[in-house]
């Protein structure tokens, strides 16, 4: 595989790409490394490759012409790439996908970046490896390699030594152990050294699966799991964020069509599948709130009869999800009970399927952020009936958390749907 790599300090690859394994293959043949210096292609007395970028800002781009130089002296450049924050995450998968190429060229930026036009002149595919930013692309041009060259047959003493690592089978790797079995009181775990090659297979998927969950969750959705492996996963203790999220289903104050604050009546399907999402989701509770009395006297009228009646004889899975559901007046009712079950005064959030146009309004509140409140403190979410909560309400939250469709027009979701699909989001399986 020949390898492009297109920078003003090409020197920066001697030592990393000379080391170790890397070096061996480059001495094979396996890999060649072609290194193209951008400044050579530099029109001034001076080589100079940088320049003020148009608008004002600190620091310098590349310039242009040298790049369109550097690129274009190149016969046969294969897929162009360029190292950058802004582009696709360099993953395991797309480590496959590039190690079936014959040739790649890598350009590795550097100050502020380069000229936008390059990207307009040559098919040039962004890649990044990590949500950081360094002073060049030269460091993330070493990983991409590294990465792409050990997946080539030859490059490794045993061929089947990348299939059992990290991300390969979308699973964290297990851990490793060699002689001696016993250092200072550190003992190999037993079963490495019993010979039995079944049990130490599925002792290091254990290992894997415990790992994944507790260090990287967020693989768990895109990893091939097995039914044992998702059982296996079942019986161990996780975070669970949903511990510390309440939700609360205001029918008074809310707005009407015009805009008018009106009450709603409180209605059975509400009731019934909240309460099951709030019990899905392991969440701290569900609250519905009226302060209308024959609301709040049919509210519990439905709590009872599954709860306690007929109902929960019928069906003992609505039971306990209604073990969840509590009826209070209010928000400033709510906020106080969670207070007395937590000893935290739980932090305030609100929905809306509107952004806040006003001229001073904070950017609205993302998953992630609230994921982070999820993490210290119970947190209150509020939902609104009707065409949404009223202004008194919203007034009083924290943030005001992003629609579920906000990059889109339409965006009218009932409210079964929109707690659903935002308490998936919040505290999804893996948390």
């Amino acid at each position: 595989m020949n390898f492009h790599l297109v920078s003003i300090f090409p020197h920066y690859f001697e030592s990393p790409l000379s080391s170790g394994l890397m070096g061996k293959a480059v001495e094979k043949g396996l890999i060649n490394l072609d290194y193209i210096d951008v400044r050579h292609f530099a029109g001034d007395i001076h080589k100079s490759v940088d320049d003020r970028p148009f608008g004002g800002g600190p620091g310098m781009l590349l310039k242009l012409d040298p790049m369109v130089k550097a690129l274009e002296s190149i016969e046969a450049p294969g897929r162009i790439m360029m190292l950058s924050p802004r582009g696709k995450p360099l993953t395991q998968a797309y480590v496959k996908e590039l190690g079936t190429e014959e040739d790649i060229t890598l350009i590795s930026g550097r100050y502020e970046g380069i000229d936008e036009r390059l990207l307009d002149l040559f098919p040039i595919e962004l890649v990044s490896v990590g949500d950081f930013v360094l002073n060049g692309g030269e460091a993330g041009a070493v990983c991409l390699i590294e990465a792409v060259s050990r997946l080539l047959p030859g490059f490794m003493g045993h061929e089947d030594s990348g299939e059992e690592e990290s991300f390969s089978s979308g699973v964290l790797e297990y851990p490793h152990y060699t002689r001696p079995d016993d250092y200072n009181g550190l003992i190999v775990p037993e079963v490495l050294r019993g010979g039995d090659h079944g049990k130490i297979e599925w002792w290091r998927r254990e290992r894997s699966l415990e790992m994944t969950l507790s260090d990287r969750p967020d693989l768990l959705p895109e990893a091939r799991l097995t039914v044992e492996d998702i059982d296996y996963l079942r019986e161990l203790p996780r975070t669970r964020l949903g511990r510390n999220l309440y939700i609360a289903l205001v029918h008074y104050p809310v707005l009407n069509k015009f805009g008018e604050k009106v009450a709603v009546s409180v209605t059975n399907l509400d009731l019934h599948d909240m309460s099951r999402v709030a019990c899905s989701y392991g969440l701290g509770g569900f609250y519905a709130t009226t302060p209308i009395q024959d609301q709040k006297d049919l509210a519990e009228q439905l709590l009872s009869h599954w709860r306690d009646g007929a109902g929960s004889k019928a069906n003992p899975d609505r039971a306990e999800a209604f073990s969840k559901v509590k009826v209070f007046d209010d928000i400033e009712a709510v906020v106080l009970d969670i207070e007395e079950q937590t000893g935290q005064c739980p932090r305030l959030a609100a929905t809306s399927a509107r952004l806040d146009r006003s001229k001073e309004a904070e950017p609205a509140m993302t998953f992630a952020e609230m994921q982070k409140w999820l993490v210290k403190s119970p947190v209150l979410l509020v939902f609104g009936t009707g065409h949404g909560l009223a202004e008194e309400v919203l007034g009083k939250a924290e943030g005001i958390l992003r629609p579920i469709r906000f990059l889109d027009g339409y965006n009218h979701l009932s409210v079964r749907s929109a707690v659903a699909i935002i308490v998936d989001r919040l505290v999804a399986d893996e948390f």
